[in-house]
């Protein structure tokens, strides 16, 4: 039962998501066949459009899916639906907006000929908002022991697709020693990423994250800190391989997501980081937030 309201849009019509609206011959349902995307928005506009409305592409192309509808399309579905969503929870704040294409339905069998036609999935929620004594203490992290990050050659992790269970078997395991989500490696032994978010460390004041070569989504918020965000609250930032055994050199580390940006990481098995108003990692949370606030202002054709 949900806890509380999602608003959906399954091919155009608006609906509860507690309602059933798919055939159970959807191949994103049977094999995972399909992609997604995940936007939020800031002061109520829908951050960086573009640079995901791009990624879905790419893991379209990639998967060889026909995209039918265009980015103008979709964001006025996307703006029904958040007006559907407002007219059921009008206090919400900012919000979490979730497309998923699906190749469709058809004949049950792995052939992708077998497929009609893409179908498309909104949901609309509001942002998850993370519990305020995280902020203050950072969130704590284990390493994954029994399972590694899919490598690119079989299943690419840059591929932002609907097949989840490398991460989510491997959240379950750092979950099942008490952290709130967990570190995983590749088949090298190198740091990837998290459960559904990059990482990044803080060495001697300098940002470091692993290259997309090890194996990882390339995240919005990654590019962007990497593009000039860190640039601007004068923090240099690049790329390295890291490994386990590196953790003891580093003074910080933090997630980067779509839906919380930047967020302090105080513990990853016994190791502990600075967390607090003087480190680098809130310089760069407080530099991300500007920029989100410059965009909400430069984009009010994105309001929602």
């Amino acid at each position: 039962m949900l806890t509380h309201y999602i608003q959906a849009n399954t091919n155009g019509r608006l609906h509860p998501a507690s309602e059933p609206s798919i055939t159970p011959l959807n191949r994103g349902f049977l094999y995972g066949d399909a992609i997604y995307e995940v936007w939020r928005t800031y002061n109520g506009v829908i951050f960086a459009w573009d640079e995901h409305w791009e990624r879905l592409g790419a893991s379209a192309l990639a998967l060889h899916m026909p995209l039918d509808l265009t980015a103008t399309q979709i964001l006025a579905e996307v703006r029904r639906t958040v007006a559907e969503y407002r007219s059921h929870v009008p206090e919400a704040k900012e919000l979490y907006i979730r497309l998923q294409i699906s190749r469709g339905a058809g004949a049950i069998g792995l052939d992708v000929a077998l497929a009609d036609r893409t179908n498309f999935i909104l949901l609309v929620q509001p942002c998850p908002e993370m519990a305020e004594d995280k902020w203050r203490t950072g969130l704590r992290l284990s390493v994954a022991k029994t399972m590694r990050r899919n490598p690119s050659e079989s299943l690419d992790p840059a591929w932002k697709t609907g097949n989840y269970l490398n991460n989510l078997l491997c959240l379950r395991e750092a979950k099942s020693r008490g952290a709130d989500d967990v570190v995983i490696l590749n088949l090298a032994g190198d740091v990837t990423e998290a459960s559904v978010a990059n990482i990044a460390f803080v060495r001697g004041g300098r940002v470091v994250t692993p290259p997309l070569s090890a194996g990882i989504l390339s995240g919005i918020t990654r590019r962007l800190v990497l593009g000039g965000i860190a640039k601007s609250a004068g923090i240099e930032a690049y790329e390295a391989p890291i490994r386990p055994v590196d953790f003891t050199s580093m003074e910080e580390c933090f997630l980067l997501s779509t839906t919380k940006d930047i967020v302090p990481v105080g513990e990853i098995d016994g190791t502990l980081f600075a967390v607090g108003a003087e480190t680098t990692t809130a310089r760069l949370k407080a530099a991300f937030a500007s920029a989100a606030e410059r965009y909400a202002r430069e984009h009010p054709d994105l309001a929602a």
